[in-house]
């Protein structure tokens, strides 16, 4: 669902769609898109880890989905076909982003702002205790900041978490 009042989704891509870090016994799996292995959409080989059966899992949730993620752009012109996706908007990160202290993510203040008072769900791979802190003392609104594991991306359990939260925000 992407309706416009439904909470937001902000998604990153590095951890939470594309698996990294020390790859499993065996490698990371790799998948067939709808371009076929030989056609990555952008030449970028790292899509071929993102599993597009990802992409009706996030249109299933009730929620407004948004491109968090340094991909900017090219999230779009990459992933979006790849999992059957609509353009998203995307969040402009400021050229120079101020030191947060405490260890709040850089993206956490601009999440909010972005958010402008509307619920939301941040499903990173970074975020922290301080970041939850961060969102609790300012963000107006309900917010679930949901770390995915990096090694193995968005899973039926995230899915699973993400659903029950958007249902009753």
């Amino acid at each position: 669902m992407t309706g416009t009042d439904h909470p937001l989704l902000f998604l990153d891509v590095d951890g939470p769609l594309i698996p990294f870090g020390a790859p499993p016994p065996g490698g990371y799996p790799t998948y067939r898109g709808p371009y076929g292995s030989d056609a990555l959409p952008g030449g970028n080989p790292l899509v071929a880890r993102v599993d597009p059966a990802l992409g009706p899992r996030l249109l299933s949730l009730p929620c407004r989905p948004v491109w968090a993620t340094t991909w900017l752009e090219d999230a779009d012109e990459c992933l979006a076909p790849w999992l059957g996706l609509p353009q998203l908007p995307v969040v402009d990160w400021p050229v120079e982003e101020e030191d947060v202290p405490g260890g709040v993510h850089w993206k956490t203040r601009t999440l909010v702002a972005w958010a402008a008072g509307r619920p939301f769900v941040w499903v990173d791979d970074e975020i922290t205790e301080a970041d939850r802190r961060w969102v609790a003392a300012h963000s107006p609104a309900r917010a679930l900041l949901h770390r995915v594991d990096p090694q193995r991306g968005l899973t039926e359990a995230d899915f699973t978490t993400l659903d029950s939260w958007l249902r009753t925000a």
